[in-house]
């Protein structure tokens, strides 16, 4: 977390937090879904305007976790926006490297290890890394073919609607805390 957004914090410690305004689409890609948005229907139906400030979005990812009950939020000086997530918390690309392999979250923090791999029912593949949950981007699935293919992952069958329980996430803060 920046030092600036921990100051806020500091300074105004009871901002109300922010539902719905922030979402994360399948590809890593930030959204603002303004108040005309949101009522127009639920992420990602309705995605919102794709933030392209490279700066701002490099911002939101330096300040991204999850709380206690596993909603993930962007500190945004005192307050925390929630995030609306399309399918995991984190967007993984996968590369080559050395012999191996090296997973990459969108935030741009090295993922680790990965511990599971996992396919739901529409073929998309999920990664249980050291850093978090993720969904590997699905331009990058020839490269982590190679890995499954390898014996190195070894994905198992679970339904997308098990996935946020299983691991840990809240989908829609929204949901749960409005």
């Amino acid at each position: 977390m920046d030092d600036i957004v921990r100051a806020a914090l500091k300074k105004w410690p009871q901002v109300p937090a922010c539902y719905g305004w922030l979402g994360l689409d399948a590809r890593g890609d930030w959204y603002l879904r303004d108040d005309r948005t949101q009522a127009a229907g639920p992420f990602p139906q309705v995605k919102g305007s794709r933030l392209l400030h490279q700066k701002l979005c490099e911002f939101i990812c330096r300040n991204y976790e999850a709380d206690a009950d596993g909603a993930w939020y962007f500190q945004n000086g005192p307050q925390r926006v929630y995030v609306e997530l399309e399918a995991a918390p984190l967007v993984l690309g996968v590369q080559r490297s050395g012999g191996g392999y090296a997973v990459q979250a969108h935030t741009g923090a090295d993922a680790g290890a990965v511990k599971s791999a996992w396919l739901d029912e529409h073929g998309r593949l999920f990664l249980d890394t050291a850093l978090g949950f993720g969904l590997l981007r699905s331009l990058d699935m020839d490269t982590a073919a190679d890995a499954v293919t390898a014996g190195l992952w070894v994905p198992e069958d679970l339904p997308f609607a098990e996935l946020p329980a299983r691991f840990g996430y809240v989908p829609s803060p929204r949901c749960v805390r409005a």
